[in-house]
């Protein structure tokens, strides 16, 4: 189970040995030693205030990877549900896990079973926001660029910006995202292109596009058994019988 859905306790520190004796011999010697109430150690002279950033885009990031101005809690409850969501929905073709390293990276598989691009088979990784839900949108990028008018033909970034201009919380969601990654290999969209070539092609060469698609695939399947880019027990992985994910949970059944 991946660790970051768990609700760490391990941020309560005990109080040192040598703090409990010195604060139980300051009570000894109080007055007030039948008092309930607990006392407050004093203000170090040199104490500096710390104060609320005014907004959370110009708070800093802290140290665990969320962001300052939400929290840990609040960041693992946004993307639980969101996980949650995905699930609910049952995206056909569409496998999606949470890194066990860190839950704002996602590792994906879309299959694609008709159409232009049938047989494809793409790997993907989405990675959100730390400022989640604030922000951009979450960013999906294949693990192989795919001949495709919307995808980066060097570093595989898909646009999706196209469809999220502007990411709105609490109405836009990852499983969004995931659907409109189907989409595309199903409805191809030639307006302002990442893949200039690809776009020319589908409008001017619809042939030489296919031929380019089929290469794409062929070369997306013949990497399909590598290990992956990064090393994490839940990164999506294909077996040589059927394709499988390192995790506990399937989303949904491909096409």
């Amino acid at each position: 189970m991946n660790p970051f859905w768990s609700m760490s306790t391990g941020s309560v520190r005990k109080r040192p040995e040598a703090e409990e004796k010195t604060l139980s011999g300051e009570l000894r010697t109080s007055p007030l030693r039948a008092s309930t109430k607990k006392q407050l150690p004093s203000i170090p002279k040199n104490a500096v205030p710390i104060t609320k950033p005014a907004s959370p885009a110009t708070s800093s990031q802290s140290t665990n990877g969320t962001h300052a101005s939400y929290g840990p809690f609040y960041l693992e409850y946004s993307l639980l549900a969101e996980f949650t969501l995905v699930v609910k929905q049952k995206l056909p073709g569409v496998y999606v896990q949470p890194s066990y390293q860190s839950a704002l990276m996602w590792f994906g598989v879309i299959f694609i079973r008709h159409g232009l691009y049938q047989d494809g088979v793409f790997k993907f990784t989405v990675n959100i926001p730390d400022n989640y839900p604030d922000g951009d949108c979450p960013r999906l990028v294949f693990d192989l660029p795919v001949f495709h008018p919307l995808v980066d033909p060097v570093s595989g970034e898909l646009d999706v910006k196209r469809a999220f201009a502007k990411w709105r919380r609490n109405h836009n969601h990852i499983w969004q995202v995931l659907m409109y990654a189907r989409r595309v290999f199903y409805k191809i969209d030639t307006t302002s292109p990442l893949n200039p070539e690809a776009a020319v092609l589908y409008e001017k060469d619809i042939q030489l596009f296919k031929s380019k698609v089929v290469d794409s695939v062929k070369l997306c399947s013949s990497h399909l058994f590598d290990q992956p880019k990064i090393e994490d027990p839940y990164a999506i992985i294909r077996s040589r019988k059927i394709s499988t994910a390192k995790a506990h949970t399937c989303l949904a059944c491909p096409g």
